[in-house]
C-alpha cells in the first residue's frame, strides 16, 4: 500500500522536528502523549480508508481531514511542546485568526477546492500542509497565552481567559463549517435541479 506524503513526508518531519525540541527542552510525559495522538490522528486521517472516501467518495470524509489537519492536530502539535523552548515564540492572535480563516475560506472555494482534488499529488499537499501551518499558528496564542508582566488583563483570570478563548473558537468553527456546508449543499442542489432539467428535456422514446 503506498502512503500519501501526509504519512510519508509530514510525519517524519513532525517526528525529527519534535524530537530536536526535545533535545533543547525536556517535555514531560503528557506533552509526548499529546504529540502521540497527533501523529495517530494524522496516521488515522491518511493511511487508513478514510483516505481513498475522501479522495473519490464523500465530501464529509475530505472535511473529516481538514479537520484533523486545521484544528485537532495543531492543537495537540502546540500543547506538546516544552513551555521552555515554546516561549521562545510569540505569535500575535490578531494574526493568527484572520490567517486560519484566509486559509480555510480560500481552500474552501468551489473551483480550487475541485482543483485540489484533480491533483491529488501536489495541490492537496500543498492544501494539506498549509492548514497545518495555519492550525499551529492559530492554536499558538490561545494554548501559549503566556501574558508578559504589566499586560492589561481587564481583571479576566488566566482560567477564565481560556474559557472565552474556546467558546470564541468553537462559535467561529461552527459559522466556517455551517458555511462550507451550506455551500456545498447548495451546490449539490442546483447540479440535480439542472440535472432533472435536462431529463425533461430529452425526447421521450416512442414505442
Amino acid at each position: 500500500m503506498e502512503w500519501p506524503l501526509e504519512v510519508s513526508g509530514l510525519v517524519p518531519i513532525l517526528v525529527v522536528a519534535y524530537v530536536l525540541a526535545a533535545r533543547q527542552a525536556r517535555p514531560s510525559r503528557a506533552r509526548v502523549a499529546a504529540f502521540a495522538a497527533a501523529i495517530l490522528l494524522i496516521v488515522a486521517a491518511f493511511a487508513t480508508r478514510l483516505q481513498p472516501l475522501a479522495l473519490h467518495d464523500f465530501l464529509w470524509a475530505h472535511l473529516l481531514q481538514n479537520v484533523v489537519l486545521a484544528e485537532w492536530a495543531p492543537a495537540l502539535l502546540v500543547l506538546a511542546l516544552p513551555p521552555a523552548f515554546a516561549a521562545r515564540v510569540r505569535v500575535p492572535p490578531l494574526l493568527a485568526l484572520p490567517l486560519w480563516l484566509a486559509v480555510y475560506f480560500t481552500w474552501h472555494l468551489p473551483w480550487l477546492y475541485d482543483l485540489a482534488l484533480r491533483h491529488p499529488h501536489s495541490l492537496l499537499h500543498l492544501e494539506h500542509v498549509s492548514y497545518l501551518v495555519a492550525g499551529c499558528l492559530f492554536w499558538w496564542p490561545v494554548i501559549r497565552a503566556d501574558l508578559p508582566a504589566g499586560a492589561p488583563t481587564w481583571g479576566l483570570s488566566a482560567l477564565a481567559d481560556q474559557q472565552i478563548a474556546g467558546v470564541t473558537m468553537a462559535f467561529e468553527q461552527a459559522i466556517v463549517l455551517f458555511a462550507v456546508f451550506a455551500r456545498f449543499f447548495l451546490r449539490f442542489l442546483s447540479e440535480e435541479q439542472r440535472a432533472g432539467a435536462l431529463d425533461e428535456l430529452r425526447p421521450r422514446s416512442i414505442r
